[in-house]
């Protein structure tokens, strides 16, 4: 019954949140959709209430029961982020807002995204320890509470696990690949069709350099002097002109 309930929230809390997106920019009425998604938190205290009910009923603390708080304390921790991870796409692809930013890939920005995402890991563990002694002191008798102390070492674990994941990224910073940023040496572009081809050609030509030409002296005073002694000059050597008829 517990297996089949924790299926049933995590089948739910997907239906939830599709509803209440849906609601909000599919339909345009974002306050019927964020009541939808406020309704998301009771599927873990229906489950919560429902652990606790098999307990008193009699039933033997077992695995079922330590899945069921690892659960909760999974969707207390990353709940929230992943709808509004969600909403932000939604919000873009739906609504035309702008796209949503995202997680940084490299260096120290990594490292502190990957240290919040732990820290969610480690506030999950706990709740979900919490509950487990919860459970451990309802029932009263360490002879029959073994495995719930058996998953709180699981949830110990897991926050050890993530915790050296993240630890890597702070050691060891990720960085980009060489010229994954646009950042390497680029040739030129290749040339579109043969007539672009021709351009690049001729503007590649060395400009030829202006031929010099021997400019006409300007008139002046004395250029004008020197004309009129040429003309006089050339006019005393010509032989004087008779009259017809001598």
């Amino acid at each position: 019954m517990i297996v089949t309930l924790i299926v049933l929230c995590e089948v739910g809390f997907w239906v939830l949140l599709a509803a209440g997106l849906g609601l909000r920019y599919l339909a345009k009425m974002p306050r019927t959709g964020a009541a939808v998604l406020l309704c998301e938190p009771l599927l873990e205290v229906v489950l919560l209430v429902v652990t606790v009910l098999d307990l008193r009923a009699g039933a033997a603390p077992d695995w079922k029961h330590g899945l069921a708080a690892l659960y909760i304390g999974y969707t207390l921790a990353f709940g929230h982020y992943t709808v509004r991870w969600l909403d932000g796409h939604a919000r873009h692809r739906l609504g035309g807002g702008p796209p949503p930013v995202k997680p940084p890939r490299f260096g120290a920005a990594r490292a502190r995204h990957e240290v919040r995402l732990w820290l969610r890991t480690v506030a999950g563990a706990a709740v979900a320890a919490a509950l487990l002694q919860a459970g451990v002191w309802y029932v009263g008798d360490p002879g029959r509470t073994a495995s719930l102390t058996s998953w709180q070492a699981v949830a110990g674990r897991v926050v050890l696990i993530h915790g050296l994941i993240a630890l890597s990224y702070v050691l060891w910073p990720k960085k980009p690949k060489r010229g994954a940023d646009g950042g390497g040496v680029q040739g030129p572009a290749a040339p579109a069709d043969a007539e672009d081809a021709g351009r690049q050609v001729v503007a590649a030509r060395p400009a030829r350099r202006p031929e010099r030409t021997l400019a006409a002296p300007a008139e002046g005073p004395s250029s004008s002097a020197t004309t009129t002694f040429l003309r006089h000059a050339g006019s005393s050597r010509r032989p004087p002109r008779t009259p017809h008829g001598t």
